[in-house]
């Protein structure tokens, strides 16, 4: 449905879930992935954060042709004031999943595009709710799923979300780690600018 226009987009990420969303939108695309420092400053606002590193990531694509177009993403959870990244390890997945268990946090996705000649980001959010989840489903889920590449611990699309939250307010691909309407509109918006 989109009309690339002979631009070729290349998706900056080495997310499976972020391949499959682009794919779903019937967008052809290739991987390119370069190593990027994903630290930011402390003094950032918990929801400015994705979109930092997203641009953080385009920054080491400072070489796109002209038919290329670049897309880079991140994703945090975001429980009361902290930031939860991806679990290290069990016993960090469980406290972070602990967090979440019966209360509400935000996750934020930010994407950034990035052309030859232009960068435009944007970040949106999504309220997501828990039931309160038991030693034994947090066991289970940690131990079966295996969430470590996961920022907050946990895979909306996999059992636990399927199985422990109570409801979303917002997109439900945002907490995926996509904001697919959004980038639709602005990779369109691109490729008019663009001619």
């Amino acid at each position: 449905m989109i009309d690339l226009k002979g631009k070729k987009i290349i998706l900056a990420s080495k997310s499976p879930r972020r391949a499959s969303l682009l794919s779903d939108m019937d967008i052809p695309f290739e991987i390119k992935v370069r190593e990027v420092d994903e630290s930011y400053p402390d003094t950032l606002p918990p929801e400015e954060v994705a979109e930092y590193i997203a641009k953080q990531k385009a920054k080491a694509f400072d070489d796109l042709k002209e038919n290329e177009i670049a897309i880079f993403s991140d994703t945090v959870v975001v429980n009361q004031s902290d930031v939860l990244g991806k679990p290290k390890d069990f016993e960090e997945a469980k406290t972070m999943l602990q967090g979440l268990s019966g209360n509400s946090h935000t996750v934020y996705s930010a994407v950034c595009i990035k052309t030859s000649t232009q960068e435009v980001s944007f970040t949106d959010r999504t309220l997501v709710t828990f039931l309160p989840m038991s030693e034994e489903v947090l066991n289970y889920y940690i131990n079966e799923k295996q969430p470590f590449d996961k920022a907050g611990a946990y895979g909306i699309q996999e059992w636990i979300g399927m199985t422990m939250i109570q409801k979303i307010e917002g997109s439900y691909f945002t907490v995926m780690g996509l904001p697919t309407a959004i980038l639709y509109q602005k990779l369109n918006q691109i490729l008019k600018e663009d001619n």
